[in-house]
């Protein structure tokens, strides 16, 4: 059901728009053919991103075609909304019809519209929030601790090394004692990481590095993802824990593997003498961390919709589909991600990584 979903939604979309475009632009049936032929390229560039038609095509070429498909399917959203606004408008009798027929002045103003947000959209993207986090505990503790937080970098062919590169600079200026991975590291395929040495780049990093598996490292092949974490250095907590400076930091399996151990499996091996983080990917039963008696949870996966309104879809999903909360003692961050699926706009939300401190109960 969800796949037919996913299929005829887009369909739909593309009909609607396609259909008004045709109809606002005071252009010759030629030129409208044109513009509707790079639409549906694009549109077709969507299905060619997922059929691993990509692992055979140069780079470069791959990450164009990554990027021109995935960033019309937010466009097309954008487009949608804005001609049902129109078209209410029209019905409502506050839109003139002639608006919306063969009107160049109409189609230069919706064009504008639609350039200026998606120009902020990119732009907002590439502006990464430092978000601060104060944390404290009653439990004993060697020294005040400095984590930074990241989840969902998508790493792949859109966010390639070169981009990377000024992430990880960002987190070493943090000058952390530890840096935290809630899932998702790799896109879609290992592939651009493999090719633009990647690994290397992790290794840059001033701080133990911990992460724990999200579902695209499952969707780019589950065993090549645990090889590229072993190559990079990055400790991968698969169901494990690890005590660092007496803080214990627990790595729950993606909900993808149906045979992962339970929160409270997981609690029950590491004790409740330590500070105790546990990452996750999804937020999912946020009650069952708390019955199990950790401390904070960290997590990520929602991206908190990528842009409005898909955020309202995310907040009746989720719990808490985006930021900090607390279910008794137990306090959670769920982020919207330091990196992004798909066309590179953040509208309505923001890419971050978390600065934590932790420090005793005075």
């Amino acid at each position: 059901m969800w796949m037919m979903l996913f299929l005829a939604l887009p369909l739909l979309g593309v009909g609607y728009a396609a259909w008004h475009v045709w109809q606002i632009l005071p252009w010759s049936p030629v030129w409208k053919c044109g513009v509707l032929a790079v639409g549906l390229l694009a549109f077709a560039c969507i299905f060619l991103n997922f059929s691993g038609t990509l692992e055979r095509l140069p780079l470069n070429m791959a990450s164009m075609l990554y990027d021109f498909g995935n960033s019309f399917l937010m466009i097309l959203l954008y487009l949608v909304m804005l001609f049902l606004l129109l078209d209410f408008g029209r019905l409502v009798h506050l839109v003139p019809k002639d608006w919306l027929t063969h009107n160049a002045i109409s189609s230069l103003a919706i064009f504008l519209f639609m350039l200026s947000v998606f120009v902020y959209g990119n732009i907002h993207y590439h502006h990464k929030h430092r978000q601060p986090l104060q944390l404290t505990t009653a439990k004993d503790l060697a020294k005040p601790m400095r984590i930074v937080m990241m989840s969902d970098l998508h790493l792949g062919y859109h966010n390639r090394r070169a981009e990377f590169h000024k992430w990880v600079d960002m987190v070493n200026s943090e000058h952390p004692d530890m840096i935290l991975i809630g899932g998702d590291i790799i896109d879609i395929s290992v592939r651009p990481l493999l090719e633009e040495d990647m690994a290397e780049e992790f290794r840059r990093l001033q701080a133990p590095v911990y992460a724990c598996l999200g579902n695209h490292e499952y969707y780019s092949g589950e065993p090549r993802a645990q090889q590229f974490y072993h190559d990079a250095g990055i400790h991968l907590l698969r169901d494990t824990s690890v005590v660092v400076n007496d803080v214990c930091i627990i790595g729950r399996d993606d909900q993808t593997n149906p045979q992962r151990k339970s929160v409270a499996e997981l609690a029950r091996h590491t004790g409740n003498t330590h500070y105790t983080i546990l990452l996750d990917h999804q937020p999912y039963h946020l009650d069952r961390t708390e019955r199990a008696g950790i401390d904070f949870q960290f997590s990520g996966h929602t991206h908190y919709g990528q842009v409005w309104p898909i955020s309202w879809i995310t907040d009746r999903i989720y719990e808490c589909a985006f930021g900090p909360w607390q279910r008794g003692n137990t306090r959670y961050y769920v982020s919207s991600g330091i990196g992004i699926w798909g066309g590179k706009f953040r509208i309505g939300t923001r890419s971050e990584y978390i600065v934590a401190t932790l420090t005793n109960e005075k």
